[in-house]
């Protein structure tokens, strides 16, 4: 069972409630049963790592819908209506004021358990921050995003075509890159034969990782065959 999944169900029918309960037990998450909208209201403010609200319209204390407005647009977790309302104007209403999803009673337990899962993913997806995309090798921190690169602690500054050599040899430190596969990739044109764009290139770009670590060697070039980060 995930215990970091917990789904509040507000529902006042005791049957209807027990067996959503069991439908999302057997999907693995935690299911919190409660039974009007006013103790629903409490749950979430005693409590902040709900994942998932199935809820009903027609409960005691906050109706459906009032709670759905108390909830508010900045919300945080997906809501599912299950309701014996099934007029369209009540479904059009209830998605305009922020709810997710609307099924209506009576509903089929498999695709209960399948919506949970869809809007759960869905709402994983959203939620999760962005990854930082950085490399490094060595004292070299190279973040893809920001475009930065500092050695030793030192900010360096790159070219976009020293930046992009860089990062493709930092990408797959133990690869060696012929020059071919370095100017295609870098330059996006075809490889010629014209070595001194490359050379200058790297040159330069070794030039800037040594001024600011001079102890330290980065890129060494293999005879015959490209380049590679030295080891």
């Amino acid at each position: 069972m995930n215990k970091n999944v917990k789904i509040l169900v507000v529902e006042d029918d005791n049957e209807i409630n027990q067996l959503l309960c069991e439908v999302i037990a057997g999907s693995g998450y935690v299911p919190q049963p409660v039974y009007s909208g006013t103790e629903a209201l409490l749950y979430l403010e005693k409590e902040q790592e709900w994942s998932m609200i199935l809820l009903d319209l027609m409960i005691p204390g906050l109706s459906g819908e009032e709670l759905l407005q108390q909830l508010g647009p900045e919300r945080r977790l997906p809501v599912i209506i299950i309701s014996a309302k099934g007029e369209q104007q009540t479904k059009v209403s209830a998605l305009r004021m922020g709810a997710d999803d609307y099924i209506t009673k009576p509903f089929d337990v498999e695709e209960v358990a399948a919506r949970i899962d869809i809007h759960l993913g869905r709402y994983r997806r959203v939620a999760a921050p962005d990854p930082i995309r950085q490399l490094t090798y060595k004292d070299i921190r190279l973040d893809v995003d920001a475009k930065k690169v500092t050695v030793n602690g030192t900010d360096v500054i790159l070219t976009a075509r020293e930046f992009a050599v860089l990062e493709l040899l930092m990408t797959h430190p133990k690869k060696i890159y012929t020059k071919p596969n370095l100017f295609e990739a870098v330059w996006g044109e075809a490889y010629l034969g014209d070595d001194n764009t490359l050379t200058v290139h790297m040159s330069n770009l070794r030039k800037k990782l040594a001024q600011a670590n001079p102890e330290a060697e980065y890129i060494e070039t293999i005879w015959g065959m490209g380049y590679r980060l030295k080891g």
